[in-house]
């Protein structure tokens, strides 16, 4: 009987693949140095305006076409796991095993948080997360954030000089030249920077707004479903302050504490706008930051670095989104417990 002889492994295959990614990305940058694009809070505009009838002048920007990447992604994973459930398989595995232990286990951590509410508000807290957490990695697909159009700058931002390359029928590509040649362009001369197709999501305050919002109106639609009316009294406590005007004997104590009532009824209701603030800043301002230093250090240091800032980038994504989901899901487990109710 003749041995089988095993086969043999390709020791350090992956390692010398990485090495050589490093040496092309070494020499690439030197052939053509990255460019820095510009900075700026606002979205980029890429087409319009479209007027929209009761809507009027609109523009395509790219955290739009951000967010159709995102609920493209969603709707993919979706009907994976669609697919799986309907398969009839026992166990489900690959893409919907996943996702279904997930969900699994975000739904445990909401039933023993929220108890008999945590059928009402699972769905808005698994919700937001996977959202956030899809619009946080989607940013670190490559090409996002680093290919676009050039954008002539009219002298209100730095920008660098351009040359036509070819042309296809009527549309000139242009390329930009070196950095440097930024400080040599001569008077009168164009200058161009790069308006990304593609920006992160939570970058644009609209969209962490918009979250805020479902939170927070969510929250109180929540309370009012499991305490009603009564619900809204911890915003306008006036009980006490209505009952003192029918009692003879008004001690000061007993004056004094209606007006606490009414104050602490302000507090609440000032809270509740400060965490639609709170939640749209801590996640923006977060992201942002990151986009920032993903760009700063691609130009400085465009070969290995930006590695390690991709791992730290992924790893505040997952917590940003996390933080997002477990903030929603205390302050509408809050919602549904009214104060005094022992």
């Amino acid at each position: 009987m003749e041995s089988v002889k095993p086969a043999r492994r390709r020791i350090g295959f992956h390692r010398w693949l990485i090495v050589a990614l490093i040496v092309v990305s070494v020499f690439a940058v030197r052939a053509y140095a990255p460019i820095r694009p510009h900075i700026q809070v606002a979205p980029e505009p890429l087409a319009g305006p479209f007027d929209l009838p009761l809507i009027g002048p609109i523009y395509l920007t790219n955290t739009m076409v951000a967010l159709l990447i995102v609920d493209l992604i969603l709707l993919s994973v979706a009907l994976a796991v669609r697919r799986g459930v309907r398969s009839g398989t026992p166990i489900l595995t690959g893409l919907a095993g996943l996702v279904e232990t997930i969900i699994e286990a975000l739904y445990n951590l909401v039933e023993s948080s929220a108890g008999k509410s945590a059928r009402r508000i699972f769905p808005w807290m698994a919700t937001i997360i996977f959202v956030v957490l899809v619009a946080n990695w989607s940013k670190l697909l490559p090409g996002v954030e680093s290919i676009g159009l050039l954008h002539e700058t009219h002298g209100e931002i730095e920008g660098y000089p351009a040359r036509e390359l070819f042309r296809i029928g009527d549309l000139p590509v242009f390329t930009i030249e070196q950095p440097g040649a930024a400080t040599e362009a001569r008077t009168g001369e164009h200058l161009y920077t790069v308006a990304p197709f593609v920006r992160g999501l939570p970058t644009d305050l609209n969209f962490t707004v918009g979250l805020a919002l479902i939170s927070v109106v969510m929250t109180q639609v929540i309370g009012l479903q499991a305490a009603g009316p009564g619900y809204l009294g911890k915003f306008f406590n006036f009980g006490r302050f209505a009952r003192m005007w029918t009692r003879e004997n008004l001690g000061p104590f007993e004056a004094i504490f209606p007006l606490l009532d009414i104050f602490v009824g302000i507090l609440e209701l000032v809270a509740e706008f400060a965490k639609i603030i709170s939640f749209s800043f801590r996640l923006f301002g977060n992201l942002f930051a990151g986009a920032v230093l993903m760009i700063i250090v691609g130009t400085l240091v465009p070969v290995f670095l930006p590695s390690g800032v991709l791992l730290f980038e992924l790893f505040v994504g997952l917590i940003q989104a996390l933080v997002f989901g477990m903030l929603t899901l205390v302050f509408m487990t809050m919602a549904t417990q009214l104060h005094g109710a022992h």
